[in-house]
């Protein structure tokens, strides 16, 4: 009887020591990961176009944070004192231009000096309209520059990195030859849009004119002669379909709809975007083929 109990208490103090070794290697592995994601890079960027491209090419070996919130009017953005402070402890700030990004500029001049700096817009060739994402021959550049940037912040990743703008720019040339194709015989060739002039890269390549009711930025004056002009341009050429961003108040818009009996349809300038897409990582090229079939339905272009 007495053996009988030596061997059970044997065995229960055996299952203790296995359960507390269990134990020990869960800590050992938690702290292992908790050092690792302490130690994963952080790079800051500005607005949604570099934040996408970021996560697309990093492939989430790295952490990215947006200074500009979702649905925020990105020309005239104030960064609040807490993105200065942070942007000294990242590894990489990366921002379009200094003229589209004004604030942008200050962040990076007060950086920190182990911050690495990337401004996409020296890549390119620069014209009137500094949305340089929007036309597409641009997209393969600015992803190369991306691409380099990630590698020599996490070197270790190279390969993947070369891997995943390889896929992008695979998606981009697809992207291309649709928009050749698909606007190469439409009825109409003239594109209204009320809003800003963000879409003139896009459009001038495949020989598409462009009219807008204001400037490069939301804050245009909004003149009633230049909106009666507008209306008289519509009714006088016969278009189907006038244009406005998702994200700017639809009122201009539905006034000059009812004025001229015209479709209103979206376009997508990407570097402002809404709280759910930006929460479903809506990518770079998912928003440009919403604004393929917007222009494709507007202007009455032949399906293929």
């Amino acid at each position: 009887m007495k053996k009988k109990i030596a061997w059970i208490c044997a065995g229960f103090m055996l299952l203790i020591g296995l359960f507390m070794c269990l134990v020990l290697i869960h800590s050992y592995r938690t702290q292992q990961n908790s050092h690792a994601q302490k130690a994963q890079a952080k790079i800051i960027v500005s607005g949604y176009v570099p934040y996408t491209l970021v996560r697309q090419l990093s492939g989430n070996t790295v952490s990215v944070e947006m200074i500009l919130p979702p649905g925020a009017e990105p020309h005239s953005f104030e960064p609040t004192p807490g993105t200065l402070v942070a942007l000294k402890q990242t590894n990489g700030f990366i921002y379009i231009s200094d003229d589209l990004e004004p604030w942008a500029l200050d962040l990076a001049k007060n950086a920190g000096e182990n911050t690495r700096l990337l401004r996409l817009a020296d890549s390119v060739e620069q014209t009137p309209d500094p949305h340089i994402w929007m036309r597409l021959e641009n997209m393969p550049i600015l992803a190369e520059n991306i691409t380099e940037f990630l590698k020599e912040i996490c070197p270790q990743f190279a390969k993947n990195y070369t891997q995943n703008l390889n896929r992008f720019k695979s998606d981009i040339y697809r992207l291309q030859q649709d928009f050749a194709t698909s606007l190469k015989h439409c009825r109409y060739r003239k594109v209204v849009h009320i809003g800003h002039l963000a879409f003139e890269n896009l459009l001038i390549p495949y020989g598409l004119q462009l009219t807008t009711l204001s400037g490069t930025s939301h804050e245009g004056e909004h003149s009633v002669k230049k909106l009666i002009g507008l209306t008289r341009d519509i009714k006088r050429q016969g278009l189907k379909a006038i244009f406005t961003e998702n994200m700017v108040s639809g009122r201009l818009a539905e006034v000059v709809a009812r004025e001229t009996d015209v479709t209103i349809l979206p376009l997508y300038p990407i570097e402002h975007i809404s709280k759910q897409d930006f929460e479903n990582n809506v990518t770079y090229v998912e928003l440009m083929r919403r604004n393929l079939d917007s222009l494709k339905r507007g202007l009455q272009c032949p399906a293929f």
